[in-house]
């Protein structure tokens, strides 16, 4: 008879536990959802100031930074590379290879991050509200323009650390992002996304390099 008590208390128990869990859950999930609607009203928003009506001077200017970016981007390890090759400076041919595989690294997350996630560009998803200044296909999270500039200018940064090398650098890929959001094509979580994948591509890059170079220089002791 006790045993059958207790079982039964346990069950009661049991119950009274799994409703606690679903309604934890269930406020998990509303919460995220608020959380997720207010982020995206707030990212709209944010784009809707920047993404000003047509006017041709400006959309002219941010245009060309958008466009000349990526090939500004692939030209910076290319030009190092060149220059250290002719100079036979091999410290400049690593430094060259450390921007190039930063750049392809920040190129491919984003890349696998678009497939991933598919979240439609904002002058489709909202094409009452945002201008759309450039044709641009794909997915918009996140932004593979910002990503690469930051990864080129963080590079940079760390080959060369002068500060007529760094201001330049960021004040192109600060420039890069925003031209993104001016046109229409990102939202602000996109841009900065791409940023935050830029300059973790060329730390990574960058640490990975110095770890080759640490295992090289103990191989050649022993």
């Amino acid at each position: 008879m006790f045993k059958i008590k207790q079982f039964r208390h346990h069950t009661v128990k049991n119950r009274g536990n799994l409703h606690q869990m679903k309604r934890k859950i269930l406020t998990l999930i509303l919460t995220l959802t608020i959380i997720s609607a207010n982020a995206q009203n707030l990212d709209t928003r944010i784009l809707r100031d920047i993404n000003l009506p047509f006017h041709a001077g400006p959309d002219k200017a941010w245009r060309f930074i958008s466009n000349a970016s990526i090939p500004i981007d692939f030209a910076v390890p290319v030009s190092i590379l060149i220059v250290g090759l002719s100079r036979q400076d091999q410290a400049l041919e690593v430094k060259a290879i450390e921007t190039g595989s930063s750049l392809f690294l920040a190129a491919g997350s984003g890349f696998l991050l678009k497939e991933i996630i598919r979240r439609q560009r904002p002058f489709l998803a909202y094409p009452s509200l945002i201008y759309k200044k450039q044709n641009e296909s794909g997915y918009s999270f996140p932004s593979n323009h910002t990503s690469m500039a930051f990864s080129t200018a963080t590079s940079l940064s760390l080959a060369f650390p002068k500060w007529y090398v760094i201001a330049p650098a960021f004040a192109f890929a600060t420039a890069t992002g925003y031209s993104r959001l001016y046109l229409g094509v990102h939202y602000p979580s996109d841009v900065l996304a791409g940023a935050l994948i830029g300059v973790g591509s060329s730390f990574i890059t960058w640490e990975l390099q110095r770890i080759l170079n640490r295992k090289s220089l103990h191989h050649w002791k022993f």
